[in-house]
Protein backbone atom coordinates (compact mmCIF):
# COMPACT_ATOMS: atom_id res chain seq x y z
CA UNK A 1 0.00 0.00 0.00
CA UNK A 2 1.64 3.44 -0.85
CA UNK A 3 1.95 5.51 1.55
CA UNK A 4 3.04 9.42 1.90
CA UNK A 5 4.36 10.58 5.10
CA UNK A 6 5.27 14.42 5.26
CA UNK A 7 4.41 14.71 1.51
CA UNK A 8 7.11 12.09 1.19
CA UNK A 9 6.27 8.65 -0.65
CA UNK A 10 7.68 5.80 2.25
CA UNK A 11 8.49 2.55 1.01
CA UNK A 12 9.03 0.51 4.22
CA UNK A 13 6.12 0.60 6.91
CA UNK A 14 6.86 -1.14 10.55
CA UNK A 15 3.38 -1.04 11.47
CA UNK A 16 1.36 -4.34 11.40
CA UNK A 17 -2.57 -3.64 11.89
CA UNK A 18 -3.76 -6.77 14.30
CA UNK A 19 -7.56 -6.57 14.68
CA UNK A 20 -8.19 -9.30 16.99
CA UNK A 21 -6.60 -10.26 20.32
CA UNK A 22 -6.12 -13.78 19.68
CA UNK A 23 -3.27 -12.96 17.00
CA UNK A 24 -1.58 -10.12 18.88
CA UNK A 25 2.07 -10.54 17.65
CA UNK A 26 4.62 -10.99 20.58
CA UNK A 27 7.03 -7.88 18.78
CA UNK A 28 6.65 -5.66 16.15
CA UNK A 29 5.19 -2.04 15.95
CA UNK A 30 1.56 -2.90 16.34
CA UNK A 31 -1.48 -0.57 15.18
CA UNK A 32 -4.99 -2.11 17.06
CA UNK A 33 -8.37 -0.48 16.72
CA UNK A 34 -9.11 1.68 19.93
CA UNK A 35 -11.60 -1.14 20.67
CA UNK A 36 -9.24 -3.82 20.91
CA UNK A 37 -6.87 -1.41 22.85
CA UNK A 38 -9.29 -0.77 25.89
CA UNK A 39 -10.36 -4.17 25.95
CA UNK A 40 -6.46 -5.63 25.87
CA UNK A 41 -4.97 -2.58 27.61
CA UNK A 42 -2.82 -4.60 29.78
CA UNK A 43 -1.41 -6.72 27.84
CA UNK A 44 -0.78 -4.26 25.37
CA UNK A 45 0.79 -1.71 28.03
CA UNK A 46 3.34 -4.85 28.33
CA UNK A 47 4.18 -4.99 25.01
CA UNK A 48 8.02 -4.33 24.36
CA UNK A 49 7.59 -2.39 20.88
CA UNK A 50 5.66 0.47 19.90
CA UNK A 51 2.08 0.65 19.94
CA UNK A 52 -0.78 2.73 17.51
CA UNK A 53 -4.34 2.77 17.95
CA UNK A 54 -6.86 3.28 15.28
CA UNK A 55 -10.06 5.53 15.27
CA UNK A 56 -13.07 5.93 13.63
CA UNK A 57 -16.10 8.61 13.83
CA UNK A 58 -17.94 6.28 15.96
CA UNK A 59 -15.09 6.07 18.87
CA UNK A 60 -15.15 8.62 22.05
CA UNK A 61 -11.61 9.67 22.48
CA UNK A 62 -11.01 10.53 25.78
CA UNK A 63 -9.13 7.45 26.51
CA UNK A 64 -6.76 8.26 23.77
CA UNK A 65 -6.71 12.22 24.71
CA UNK A 66 -5.67 11.05 28.47
CA UNK A 67 -2.97 8.75 27.36
CA UNK A 68 -1.87 10.56 23.73
CA UNK A 69 2.47 10.65 25.33
CA UNK A 70 1.69 6.22 24.54
CA UNK A 71 0.88 6.25 21.04
CA UNK A 72 3.72 7.48 18.48
CA UNK A 73 1.39 6.87 15.79
CA UNK A 74 -2.34 7.49 15.84
CA UNK A 75 -4.43 6.18 12.29
CA UNK A 76 -7.87 7.81 11.50
CA UNK A 77 -9.96 5.81 9.76
CA UNK A 78 -12.16 7.47 6.36
CA UNK A 79 -14.04 5.10 5.71
CA UNK A 80 -15.97 6.72 2.45
CA UNK A 81 -15.47 10.13 0.67
CA UNK A 82 -18.37 11.88 2.32
CA UNK A 83 -17.39 10.58 6.24
CA UNK A 84 -16.15 13.75 7.62
CA UNK A 85 -15.38 12.93 10.80
CA UNK A 86 -12.20 12.49 10.64
CA UNK A 87 -11.48 15.90 10.25
CA UNK A 88 -12.96 16.89 13.27
CA UNK A 89 -10.91 13.51 15.36
CA UNK A 90 -7.75 15.16 13.85
CA UNK A 91 -8.54 18.69 14.55
CA UNK A 92 -9.07 17.76 18.56
CA UNK A 93 -5.79 14.96 18.54
CA UNK A 94 -3.35 18.19 17.69
CA UNK A 95 -5.55 20.96 19.46
CA UNK A 96 -4.80 19.09 22.39
CA UNK A 97 -1.17 18.80 21.97
CA UNK A 98 -0.87 15.46 20.25
CA UNK A 99 2.52 15.99 18.22
CA UNK A 100 2.61 12.48 16.68
CA UNK A 101 2.11 11.08 13.55
CA UNK A 102 -1.91 11.02 12.48
CA UNK A 103 -1.94 8.88 9.17
CA UNK A 104 -5.49 8.98 7.12
CA UNK A 105 -6.73 5.74 6.20
CA UNK A 106 -9.05 3.64 4.52
CA UNK A 107 -10.14 5.92 1.65
CA UNK A 108 -8.63 9.34 1.56
CA UNK A 109 -9.33 10.83 -1.13
CA UNK A 110 -7.11 12.69 -3.62
CA UNK A 111 -9.44 16.15 -3.08
CA UNK A 112 -9.60 15.72 0.76
CA UNK A 113 -5.51 15.49 1.37
CA UNK A 114 -4.75 19.52 1.14
CA UNK A 115 -7.73 19.88 3.96
CA UNK A 116 -6.66 17.00 5.81
CA UNK A 117 -2.85 17.96 6.24
CA UNK A 118 -4.69 21.46 7.16
CA UNK A 119 -6.09 19.69 10.11
CA UNK A 120 -3.45 18.09 11.11
CA UNK A 121 -3.10 14.61 9.22
CA UNK A 122 0.32 14.17 8.19
CA UNK A 123 0.57 10.18 7.01
CA UNK A 124 -1.85 9.27 4.30
CA UNK A 125 -2.26 5.49 3.39
CA UNK A 126 -4.04 4.50 -0.20
CA UNK A 127 -5.07 1.71 -1.78
CA UNK A 128 -2.89 0.27 -4.16
CA UNK A 129 -5.38 1.07 -6.90
CA UNK A 130 -6.33 4.15 -6.20
CA UNK A 131 -2.80 5.92 -5.73
CA UNK A 132 -1.38 7.98 -8.64
CA UNK A 133 2.00 9.65 -8.01
CA UNK A 134 -0.46 13.20 -9.05
CA UNK A 135 -1.47 13.02 -5.58
CA UNK A 136 1.60 15.03 -4.26
CA UNK A 137 0.27 18.03 -6.41
CA UNK A 138 -3.07 18.13 -4.25
CA UNK A 139 -1.35 19.85 -1.52
CA UNK A 140 -0.74 22.65 -3.45
CA UNK A 141 -3.56 23.09 -5.31
CA UNK A 142 -5.05 25.83 -3.12
CA UNK A 143 -2.59 28.89 -2.33
CA UNK A 144 -5.00 31.32 -0.54
CA UNK A 145 -6.60 30.40 3.25
CA UNK A 146 -8.83 32.24 4.71
CA UNK A 147 -9.19 30.40 7.84
CA UNK A 148 -5.96 29.34 10.51
CA UNK A 149 -5.63 25.68 11.09
CA UNK A 150 -3.36 23.05 11.92
CA UNK A 151 -0.24 24.29 9.86
CA UNK A 152 -0.32 27.73 10.51
CA UNK A 153 -3.17 29.00 13.34
CA UNK A 154 -3.47 32.97 11.85
CA UNK A 155 -6.09 33.94 10.05
CA UNK A 156 -5.60 35.55 6.42
CA UNK A 157 -5.20 39.01 7.85
CA UNK A 158 -2.35 38.39 10.44
CA UNK A 159 -0.33 36.36 7.27
CA UNK A 160 2.51 38.25 4.57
Amino acid sequence: MPLLIDRKLVTDDSWQLVEEADSLPQSGDLLVPLALYLEQKEALDAHSDRLAVKVNGDDDLTPVLSDLERFPMIAIEFPIFRDGRGFSLARILRRAGYKGELRAVGQPARDQLGYMERCGINAFEFDDESYSDDFLKAFDEISVRYQGSADDPRPIYLQN
